[in-house]
């Protein structure tokens, strides 16, 4: 699974739009979107949602029940 699909996946098993994470990342859904399309999602994009959901990510995300998404 790719991470852009681990961030869609990740969205609908938190209840959020891929649109409001990328607002609370600080981006427009626009260009968040784009960059979902095109798998270029940056570390620093990465650290950013791992930090405001409070979860990890190790090539994979890892939510706090201990669910892993790959």
């Amino acid at each position: 699974m790719t991470t852009s699909e681990q961030i869609k996946v990740l969205c609908l098993r938190l209840g959020i739009s891929v649109s409001e994470l990328a607002r609370q990342i600080g981006q427009t859904p626009q260009n968040f979107n784009t960059k979902l399309k095109r798998n270029t999602i940056s570390q620093k994009e990465i650290d950013s949602i791992c930090k405001i959901f409070n979860i990890t990510h190790r090539q994979f995300f890892q939510l706090s029940t201990g669910e892993i998404i790959e």
